[in-house]
């Protein structure tokens, strides 16, 4: 039997209960805060890595097409070239095995489409997706093994094989980039379900709607691909693995022009079949693009967000009473006793903010580095490709640089273009990665230097032909404030004078203005209703000296005028969310 009271004892187990309780809700928001900030290499495992998944399957199961659909050997005549060589007819069990290998992928495909989609559970259908795709790159790995394994490949005919007159054609290489293709997908989904067996995130996708229809939207342009190959391949009389690449130099706007149509049927049908694969690479620009502003900015802000933090918090200089923020950066504090508690709640919101400042410019130039390092090398190391492709022609590294310049730019001049039948293959693969490389790059760029550019462009033409309403002072003014972080008021050059105007030469508002004011005339007319009513009901209470009504009616009216105020915001806001200043963060956190 207890010796405490029955009462007392209740009421030292709620408390307790409220102390577990509180403890179990800190320790949720810190695993929260800790899930936000983690390292970036299990976002890159939970997120980033199906998403690959999703992306490069299809792409490699079109390629394993390629591979099945044509023969992988050609007889060279003497005196000719691999490109007109005649074709080797493939042993039996070669076809055989690379059948197998693309109905392994296709089952793998659609296993994680079905997972993406949340028709099929993350521990059925990842099994099957990663035995899918490792079984099937192994399968083609086994077939060229196979037959390279021969100095003559396999060939039987005499004539053919003498090392000279004998090549492996095109479809050889698309079996080598799809078995690449997919023993790397299934690696990458290797580490996803790794990550998820260990409790690093749910055992789910952790992706949005627009990030599951990358995967169509891939599977859709490598379908509509394919089949547009088909039909001109019998149109204008093509080999089949020719008009592959012809459509991907189409559809990607490349155009070197060393394959066109030429009769008027195949003509005829480049007016829907150029716009609609058009269409559907601007889609999938679109939504690459929404992927790397939707999460990649959002989890790297964060992480380096808190490097920034924990560095300035390292950097703290208590006689100089400084704190250094970045390389050149500083930002000074008051360490006095007497100093007030406001002044010292506004000088640490200065300073996040200057942090948060610093963290998004690191973020921003890093994103353009890494970037611009991958489009570099997809740039240098692409031109390093072509020049072994096409030694025949004796193309040199430079020549092979100016090849992929224009190509990637879509400049496509078509004074150099590809003979061999490894080069046709590799520009199919690397044009498909320059997609998403150019489309981060230039969304980067737009974030950097195009900003410069646009403002330096804004201000040279404010201070010169183009002053705008508020007239050259007002810009200077701008430019000096920024750079001194001083204010100018009161009378002299840069000063702040009245402004009077002529209403009749006022310009007419856009559409979207209207739109704005319109909001924010509904905004004032329900604030002063309710305002209004509130006051009205809160002075009823006060002289029936009911306190408690009083106090409900007064905090409605600040919640309604502090709801104007935050719709306010979100109309002027531009789509991006607002920092408020000090003052504005004080005043909402007093109301």
């Amino acid at each position: 039997m207890s010796g405490i009271d029955p009462g007392v004892e209740d009421g030292i187990k709620r408390a307790a209960d409220d102390v577990e309780s509180d403890e179990h809700e800190e320790e949720a928001a810190k695993e929260a805060e800790e899930d936000y900030l983690e390292p970036s290499r299990w976002w890159f495992a939970s997120t980033l890595f199906p998403l690959l998944a999703g992306t490069l399957g299809p792409i490699a199961s079109g390629f394993n097409i390629c591979a099945l659909v044509y023969n992988w050997r050609v007889y060279v005549p003497p005196g000719a070239s691999e490109i007109h060589g005649e074709i080797i007819k493939d042993p039996a069990w070669l076809i055989a095995v690379n059948g197998i290998s693309l109905v392994s992928a296709l089952i793998a495909n659609m296993s994680l489409l079905l997972n993406m989609a949340r028709r099929v559970r993350f521990s059925i259908a990842q099994p099957i997706t990663i035995a899918g795709f490792l079984f099937a790159g192994v399968l083609l790995v086994c077939d060229m093994a196979a037959l390279v394994s021969s100095p003559t490949y396999r060939i039987i005919q005499p004539k053919a094989q003498p090392a000279d007159n004998h090549a492996l054609s095109s479809a050889f290489y698309y079996a080598i980039f799809a078995a690449a293709i997919y023993i790397m997908t299934g690696s990458l989904m290797g580490v996803t379900v790794y990550g998820a067996n260990h409790g690093y995130y749910k055992k789910d996708f952790q992706l949005t709607s627009s990030q599951r229809t990358l995967m169509l939207q891939t599977m859709s342009f490598v379908t509509y691909l394919l089949l547009g190959a088909l039909v001109f391949s019998k149109v204008e009389g093509w080999e089949y693995l020719d008009a592959v690449f012809w459509a991907d130099v189409t559809l990607l706007t490349v155009g070197l022009g060393d394959f066109s149509p030429s009769t008027d049927l195949g003509r005829g049908l480049l007016f829907p079949f150029a716009i609609g694969g058009i269409l559907i690479v601007g889609l999938v620009i679109g939504s690459i693009r929404t992927l790397v502003l939707e999460r990649g900015k959002e989890k790297l802000t964060a992480r380096m967000t808190e490097k920034q933090r924990e560095s300035a918090i390292d950097h703290v200089n208590e006689q100089k009473q400084t704190i250094k923020i970045g390389l050149f950066a500083e930002e000074s504090f008051s360490t006095h006793p007497q100093t007030p508690l406001a002044q010292r709640r506004k000088q640490e919101f200065q300073v996040m903010r200057r942090v948060q400042d610093m963290a998004e410019n690191r973020r921003r130039y890093l994103a353009l580095f890494t970037s611009a390092t991958v489009a570099l090398l997809l740039w240098m190391g692409g031109a390093a490709v072509f020049t072994a492709t096409e030694h025949r022609q004796s193309w040199t590294y430079f020549n092979a640089l100016y090849f992929s310049y224009t190509s990637l730019l879509t400049i496509g001049y078509g004074d150099l273009v590809l003979l061999s039948n490894s080069g046709k293959p590799f520009f199919v693969l690397w044009s498909l990665l320059a997609v998403p490389s150019l489309t981060i790059l230039i969304s980067n760029m737009g974030d950097t230097i195009v900003k410069w550019v646009t403002e330096l462009t804004d201000w040279l033409g404010a201070v010169t032909v183009l002053p705008g309403d508020e007239g050259v002072r007002h810009t200077l003014r701008t430019l000096l404030r920024s750079l001194t972080h001083q204010s100018f008021s009161g009378p002299g050059i840069f000063g702040v004078a009245p402004k009077h105007t002529d209403p009749e030469t006022e310009p007419r508002a856009s559409a979207a203005q209207i739109d704005d004011r319109l909001r924010s005339r509904l905004a004032e007319r329900l604030r002063a209703h309710l305002e209004e009513e509130e006051l009205d009901n809160m002075e009823e209470a006060q002289h029936k000296g009911d306190e408690l009504q009083r106090d409900i009616h007064f905090y409605n009216y600040v919640l309604s005028r502090e709801c104007r105020n935050v719709q306010k915001d979100l109309v002027n806001s531009g789509g991006s969310p607002k920092k408020y200043s000090w003052s504005g963060r004080r005043l909402a956190l007093r109301s």
